[in-house]
C-alpha cells in the first residue's frame, strides 16, 4: 500500500523550477524577478544575461532549468514559452553578532530566499479565434 498520487499542481501547459535557500535578501532577489515576469523566455534570458546584478546568474540558471523541464518533461514548445510567474519567498535567517566598541555588540542578520519560476506555453489559438470573431 502506498500513498495516493498527488494531483499535479500546475496546468498541462506549465512547467516550473525552484531555487531554494539562496543567500540573498528577498527584496534584492525580487528586483531581478520583476524584470523577467511576463516576458517571453528568450527575452528574459537576454535580460538576465546582460544584467549587472550578482544574483542574475543564478536566476538565469533557474529559468533555463524551467525551460528544460517544459521541453523534456512536458513536451512544450520552447519558442512559445513565457515567464508566467517568478515569485520570491523568505527562507531562514542566519543570526550573527558584530563586536562593537566598549564591550557592546550589534546583531547581523543574513537572510536567505526561495525563488520559483513558472513558464507557460502561450496559446495563440485563442488570440486567433478572438481576432476572427471581432
Amino acid at each position: 500500500m502506498s500513498k495516493p498520487a498527488h494531483p499535479r499542481p500546475l496546468k498541462d501547459n506549465e512547467a516550473r523550477a525552484i531555487l531554494r535557500s539562496v543567500r540573498i535578501s528577498p527584496q534584492k532577489l525580487n528586483l531581478v524577478a520583476e524584470t523577467i515576469r511576463g516576458k517571453t523566455a528568450s527575452a528574459a534570458l537576454a535580460e538576465l544575461t546582460f544584467s549587472k546584478r550578482r544574483i542574475a546568474v543564478q536566476v538565469k540558471k533557474v529559468l533555463q532549468s524551467a525551460i528544460a523541464n517544459a521541453e523534456n518533461n512536458h513536451q512544450l514548445d520552447v519558442d512559445r514559452l513565457i515567464v508566467a510567474e517568478a515569485h520570491v519567498g523568505k527562507s531562514f535567517q542566519l543570526r550573527r553578532f558584530h563586536a562593537r566598541g566598549r564591550g557592546k555588540s550589534a546583531s547581523v542578520v543574513k537572510p536567505f530566499s526561495h525563488l520559483t519560476v513558472v513558464v507557460r506555453e502561450r496559446d495563440d489559438k485563442k488570440k486567433a479565434d478572438a481576432a476572427k470573431a471581432a
